[in-house]
């Protein structure tokens, strides 16, 4: 028997206006020093300079997370006085969370256009498999098919 009690997530309270958890999710990452309603007001005009109906908007920001998304990342592992960069397979929480991170990172990047602006052109970039988000994720499966000869330290 365990010590540890199990961990039971809460679930993700769906966006009102939007109906996706997505798009909660997106909102949580953008928001600064707890200022809740500025973050939605950006997401809010980037979706809506994304798409006019509310259905499709949300099916582009899904469809750009899903691109985004990664299948392996590398995790280190120490084995007998050496760390290995071990390859590991993500479960679908944990990338879409990377995918959210690299997406608002990368619009945070793009300088000289307001943030819900660079947001709209990132997203349409990830759909269009380019940006900075698309190649951090390309950049993360390198490394981690490079590191494919330590995948038997897995955890």
């Amino acid at each position: 028997m365990s010590r540890t009690k199990t961990i039971t997530k809460k679930p993700k309270e769906v966006d009102a206006i939007y109906k996706s958890r997505v798009v909660t999710r997106l909102i949580t990452m953008v928001m600064r020093g707890g200022e809740k309603l500025k973050a939605r007001n950006l997401i809010y005009s980037a979706l809506t300079s994304l798409a006019e109906d509310r259905k499709e908007a949300t099916n582009q920001l899904e469809q750009a997370i899903r691109t985004i998304q990664p299948k392996l990342e590398v995790r280190s592992r120490r084995v007998g006085g050496a760390t290995y960069q071990v390859p590991t397979p993500l479960r679908h929480d944990r990338g879409e969370a990377l995918a959210l991170r690299w997406l608002v990172t990368a619009a945070r990047k793009r300088k000289g256009k307001p943030f819900d602006e660079s947001l709209t052109l990132e997203v349409k970039d990830a759909l269009n498999n380019t940006g900075a988000a698309v190649k951090k994720r390309d950049d993360v499966h390198k490394m981690a098919e490079a590191n494919r000869a330590f995948a038997h330290f897995k955890f």
